[in-house]
């Protein structure tokens, strides 16, 4: 269908590809991986005719049709309605609806035989490419990508940049192409339309290649996957999953080889060096050169997986609870995200809110942080709980003059360059990368910079909404690694099915203008949701605590005097146990401080006793602060009944 042979490409002195070749057959679903840089973009501009090869060449049967979808197509607009513009994919089928359209206006008037024979062969063409269909095949996939039937006929223009990417999307499914090439879709698609999209692409008649970093997407629709790297087309015969498994075999045969042969090459150059000089060896010796000389060196195996050897701390412990958010109503006008919600949240949660766009996640993160007014209820944050959120918008607030080192600096003064090039180099930049100016850096490339930021701010509770776009494998890998390591409390709004099946213990989804909570894996949350269906829906939904029914107007007699007294006296007296507490924390905090300082002392760790005092004394100090923790929320809670009661 497609040859591609000995292609070379160079960027200035840099080559993306050096003699790569690779064969595209009809049908074949290809996933097209590697890391950022590498030039998996490029390779589709280049089958597309954008980009022209330095050399190679590129052949396609004359059949062969393109469709290709790529981030360029965000910045489309127009004031057709977006059927309309979906259904510009019917060309033919739109220009023989125009003339129908024309003989028939022109009948009404002046009806001639010959205008019913044009007609009839208009109208039989139309139907032979089923052009009676084609609206409804339009609105069909628009559905099947998000769109409610109200938004068929609205603008484009008034759309997002990711609902515009859907519409194009849905353009070129239209057109069916023989080769449909795709760009990372996944990126501006919510769950349910990723899941449709697979199942679309699963059953599609033509090829596919498709460049995405999401492994779930690449598992459940390719069967060949095609490695950039090392500026060649590396071809594996399955899903990502056998990728894997197939990468690691041949890494192991090479790092094999690769041995050997260095063991070779080692004696042959002991014997040079050993027998060069001898009349009755020189002969010998002089053969061994040129048998080294024409060796075909076996390449050792460069480890690509990229490991977190930092740990992310916080110097404040918060308390047993959280956030708990009471009685939340928030509406745009005649659109309502929630009524009445009610959700807590405790110390060392890691949640994963999914669902679809358009549900209010990241008005519930913004809920959540404080910056998203609310129409009623109460959001709560807990004792010493300092949270940090990080969202795509944010972005836009790095310093572009900076360099990666002193935006570091700023979200962590009391770390050393040192420290700081660690965190660097856990976030794939290393050497004199971390010398770079933010203005200079790719959308990937500020994400992780922005990431690092949130991990280093000492924050005890994280707020990240989206946080794997424009990550590559290798960068969603780290940030797992990170967050495993975290030892804080999480909210994560991600669309990435194996990044939360990796990080989240709790799921979180927004159903019928409440905040429904799952205790467990996305793993366990996906059997549920199944069993759910095939129940018709009647699985009892997992909420953390029904919405209260409105209870009518209390008739018990007002309390005495001397009750009201004693309850403020009951008050006081919970209020100066909390304040109590709060002291002996900030102390043992303060104590824990000098501890950790102290462990982190060459003198004391070169002191096997006095390092075993000094962690046992560490331990009790970090379990009373935790107890007191307890002991403050208690009494506060207890404080906050007494209070309403007084009220």
């Amino acid at each position: 269908m497609i040859s591609i042979t000995n292609l070379s490409y160079y960027l200035g002195s840099r080559a993306l590809y050096e003699n790569a070749s690779l064969h595209i057959k009809p049908n074949q679903k290809i996933g097209l991986i590697g890391l950022n840089g590498t030039g998996k973009s490029t390779l589709l501009r280049i089958i597309n005719g954008e980009y022209q090869a330095d050399g190679g060449t590129i052949s396609k049967a004359g059949d062969v049709t393109l469709g290709f979808l790529n981030q360029d197509l965000l910045s489309y607009q127009t004031d057709d309605s977006i059927l309309s513009v979906a259904m510009q994919a019917f060309a033919r089928q739109n220009e023989l609806q125009r003339q129908i359209d024309e003989l028939l206006h022109e009948m009404e008037t002046n009806y001639r035989d010959e205008l019913v024979d044009k007609l009839g062969k208009v109208q039989e063409e139309f139907d032979a490419l089923d052009g009676y269909t084609v609206q409804a095949r339009a609105e069909e996939i628009l559905e099947g990508l998000g769109f409610s039937t109200d938004d068929l006929q609205k603008p484009l223009r008034t759309f997002s940049g990711g609902w515009r990417m859907r519409v194009m999307l849905a353009k070129l499914l239209l057109q069916k192409p023989s080769l449909l090439m795709l760009d990372e879709p996944t990126n501006h698609l919510d769950l349910p339309s990723i899941q449709w999209v697979e199942k679309y692409i699963q059953t599609y008649e033509g090829a596919v290649i498709v460049v995405s970093h999401d492994r779930e997407f690449l598992d459940n629709v390719i069967d060949v996957t095609v490695e950039v790297a090392g500026a060649k087309l590396n071809y594996y015969p399955g899903n990502y999953s056998f990728y894997l498994e197939e990468k690691a075999l041949r890494n192991e045969i090479q790092k094999g080889a690769y041995e050997n042969q260095q063991a070779k090459i080692r004696q042959t150059e002991r014997f040079i060096e050993r027998f060069k000089a001898k009349a009755t060896k020189a002969k010998q010796a002089q053969s061994r050169v040129k048998q080294l000389a024409r060796m075909e060196l076996v390449d050792a195996v460069i480890d690509e997986t990229a490991r977190v050897n930092f740990k992310f701390q916080f110097s404040t412990q918060p308390g047993r609870h959280i956030l708990h958010l009471d009685d939340i109503t928030k509406a745009y006008g005649p659109k309502r995200i929630l009524t009445r919600a009610d959700i807590r949240l405790e110390r060392g949660d890691k949640v994963a809110l999914i669902g679809a766009n358009g549900r209010g996640k990241s008005t519930l993160l913004r809920i959540i942080s404080g910056s998203e007014p609310v129409n009623e209820g109460k959001r709560q944050l807990g004792h010493n709980v300092s949270f940090s959120f990080y969202a795509q918008h944010q972005l836009e607030s790095l310093s572009v003059e900076d360099t990666l080192l002193d935006e570091l600096k700023h979200a962590n003064p009391t770390k050393s360059e040192g420290e700081l090039r660690g965190v660097l180099g856990c976030f794939l930049f290393s050497n004199d990368e971390v010398f770079k100016k933010i203005k200079v850096l790719s959308g990937g490339e500020k994400s992780r910079v922005a990431l690092a930021k949130v991990l280093l701010s000492q924050a005890n509770f994280l707020l990240l909404d989206e946080p794997t776009n424009h990550l590559d494998m290798q960068s969603v890998n780290i940030l797992i690694q990170a967050l495993e390591q975290y030892e804080g409390t999480y909210v994560v709004v991600s669309h990435d099915r194996y990044f939360v099946s990796q990080i989240a213990n709790k799921i979180w989804y927004i159903e019928d203008e409440q905040i429904k909570e799952y205790p467990g894996t996305y793993d366990e949350y996906e059997w549920w949701m199944e069993e759910r269906k095939e129940q018709g829906g009647n699985t009892k939904a997992v909420d953390k605590k029904p919405t209260p029914a409105p209870q009518p107007a209390s008739t018990a007699p007002r309390a005495s005097d001397d009750e009201r007294k004693e309850w403020q006296r009951t008050l006081k007296k919970l209020t100066q146990q909390a304040e109590e507490s709060e002291t002996k924390i900030s102390q043992l905090e303060e104590r824990k401080k000098r501890l950790e300082a102290e462990l982190a002392d060459p003198a004391t760790y070169g002191d096997s006793k006095l390092m075993q005092a000094k962690n046992d004394e560490y331990h009790r100090v970090k379990a009373e602060i935790s107890q007191l923790q307890d002991e403050w929320e208690n009494a506060m809670l207890e404080a906050e009944e007494w209070e309403k009661k007084l009220a």
